[in-house]
């Protein structure tokens, strides 16, 4: 693999989807949308706590990942999902890209169908036909790398996903990328701590671009290389950010519940 992991990414996924176009028309999209009747409005429950005074934690389910390797070998999405929930999470996060994070789209329908949770689709979206994709499996918000994208593109998919009532989490790493990301009214707005490209995290990049956004309309979260309950409350002690998107530390320890404690 090259030194720029989300460029490899990329282009294997374009390469998926072109595929998957040809498979499966919008109709059918439209229609298994129509029959889902499992929408929960994701931003909503964040933007009420955030509203409320209140920390929301966004659990992520993967079972690999570039940086880490495979994470658990006995994966059930919705085993994961069951302890979350009964650990008081605000939302999922569920990793659907297949070749470096080896999950699937089916994984949010597994999970859809035992927990009442608004779920992130946590995938790589280069084409506008993976939104309603999304959605026909349950997703209720998608994300879009403005690291990953173009400006129209990014737009085209923000756009998309409000045509299909989702929300969406603009995801940023830089204070370019962040000025960018102001331009999303209604989006939630992302601070990686993790650079896609080296994989290289630090959570230093909260601290240094979130200045930039705290004017934004809608709820900002800190993602990636939060491992603890005091580097979270250090977070939100130095930011106001209220809401965390964490994945590696609590599949590590499923049995710690440390972290949902300040829920």
């Amino acid at each position: 693999m090259s030194k720029d992991v989300l460029e490899e990414i990329i282009k294997k996924k374009i390469k998926k989807i072109d595929l998957l176009k040809k498979s499966i028309s919008l109709n059918v999209l439209n229609e298994q949308i129509d029959q889902n009747k499992s929408f929960i409005n994701f931003k909503g429950k964040i933007q009420n706590n955030v509203d409320n005074n209140k920390i929301s934690l966004i659990a992520e389910i993967k079972k690999a990942s570039p940086s880490a390797g495979i994470i658990m070998n006995n994966y059930n999405p919705a085993e994961i999902a069951k302890i979350y929930n009964n650990n008081k999470a605000t939302c999922l996060s569920i990793l659907t890209e297949e070749d470096f994070f080896l999950g699937r789209l089916n994984d949010i329908t597994k999970v859809k169908e035992r927990i009442n949770l608004p779920i992130l689709c946590k995938d790589f979206f280069i084409d506008k036909f993976q939104v309603p994709l999304a959605r026909s499996y349950g997703a209720d918000a998608i994300l879009i790398i403005l690291a990953g994208v173009s400006d129209d593109l990014a737009f085209d998919l923000y756009e998309e996903a409000l045509k299909f009532n989702m929300s969406i989490i603009v995801e940023v790493h830089t204070v370019k990328e962040a000025k960018k990301a102001l331009e999303f009214n209604e989006a939630l707005i992302g601070i990686n701590n993790r650079n896609l490209k080296t994989l290289i995290t630090d959570i230093n990049t909260t601290y240094d671009i979130h200045n930039v956004l705290v004017n934004h309309s809608g709820p900002l979260i800190s993602e990636s290389g939060i491992k603890t309950k005091e580097e979270l409350l250090a977070l939100y002690k130095k930011t106001n950010i209220k809401t965390f998107l964490i994945g590696e530390s609590l599949l590590k320890n499923l049995d710690d519940n440390s972290i949902f404690s300040i829920l």
